[in-house]
C-alpha cells in the first residue's frame, strides 16, 4: 500500500433485514495522511454508516478496510489497539455526566497508554487552552453549554494523540450560535496537517475547508472531487439536484 495512504477501503457493503436494506452498497477509497476529506449527502445516503465502518463502530457485511496498512476487518486482529489511534468525535458529545471535564479527558490516556495522572492532566490543560476551555477543567458536562460539550469532546480524542480524526456530523445537535465555535477549531486542526474524515451538512465548511469532498446517495459515492469541482460543476445529476436544495 501506497505509504502516504492512511485508510484504504475495499468493497465495503453494509446490508440489514437479508439485504434488504444496503445502507452501504460498494463503497472504495482511499484517505491519505493530512487530507480532510468531507462526506455529504441528503439523510439516510450512508454517510454515518461509512464514517463508522471506519473503525468498525458498524461491522461491514461485505469488504475490507485497511488502516495503516493492516486490515481491520480480519477477526484476528485487536480492533481496540487501532481505533486508540482514531478520535471520534459523535453529534451528542458522549462525555461521562459523573466526571468534570479534566477527568473525561485523562480517564483513557491514563487508562489505555499509560501515562501518568501528572502527564496526562498537564496535556489535558494545554488541549483545554487551545480553545479557550481551561477555565472549564473542574466543571461538569451539565455545567456546559452545547458549544463547549463539543469542543470538549475534540480535544478529549486529541489527548490520544490520533493519526485521523472522524467526526460524524460534529455540529448537527448545536443550536445555530454555538456551530462556528466547534467549526473553528475543526479549522485549526485542518491547518495542523490532521487528517480528518467529516460527516457534515455545513457546506460552507466543506468548501473551505475539505481538500477533497465526497457526495454519497443510496449508500454508494457517487462523485468526488475538490471541493471547488464538487460545488462549481458537479456533473452527478443526483449531486446537482442536491446541491440546488442545500446552498441557497
Amino acid at each position: 500500500m501506497n505509504g502516504n495512504v492512511l485508510i484504504k477501503v475495499e468493497g465495503l457493503k453494509k446490508h440489514y433485514n437479508s439485504g434488504e436494506v444496503k445502507a452501504l452498497d460498494g463503497i472504495d477509497c482511499e484517505i491519505k495522511k493530512g487530507e480532510v476529506v468531507v462526506v455529504i449527502g441528503p439523510s439516510g445516503s450512508g454517510k454515518s454508516t461509512f464514517l463508522r465502518s471506519l473503525n468498525l463502530l458498524e461491522i461491514p457485511s461485505e469488504g475490507h478496510i485497511y488502516f495503516e496498512g493492516v486490515d481491520i476487518t480480519d477477526k484476528k486482529v485487536n480492533i481496540n489497539v487501532h481505533r486508540q489511534k482514531m478520535g471520534m468525535v459523535f453529534q451528542h458529545f458522549n462525555l461521562f455526566p459523573n466526571m468534570t471535564v479534566l477527568g473525561n479527558m485523562t480517564a483513557a490516556p491514563i487508562t489505555l497508554l499509560g501515562k501518568s495522572r501528572e502527564e496526562a492532566e498537564k496535556n489535558a490543560l494545554e488541549l483545554l487552552a487551545r480553545v479557550g476551555l481551561a477555565d472549564r477543567a473542574n466543571a461538569y458536562p451539565s455545567q456546559l453549554s452545547g458549544g463547549q460539550k463539543q469542543r470538549v469532546a475534540i480535544v478529549r480524542s486529541l489527548a490520544m494523540n490520533p493519526d485521523v480524526m472522524l467526526f460524524d456530523e460534529p455540529t448537527s445537535a448545536l443550536d445555530p450560535e454555538m456551530v462556528g465555535e466547534v467549526l473553528d477549531v475543526m479549522k485549526e486542526l485542518a491547518r495542523e496537517g490532521m487528517t480528518m474524515v467529516v460527516v457534515t451538512h455545513e457546506m460552507g465548511f466543506a468548501k473551505e475547508v475539505g481538500s477533497r469532498v465526497i457526495f454519497m446517495d443510496e449508500g454508494r459515492i457517487l462523485e468526488q472531487g475538490t471541493p471547488e469541482k464538487i460545488f462549481t460543476s458537479p456533473e452527478n445529476p443526483r449531486l446537482k439536484d442536491f446541491l440546488s436544495k442545500v446552498l441557497i
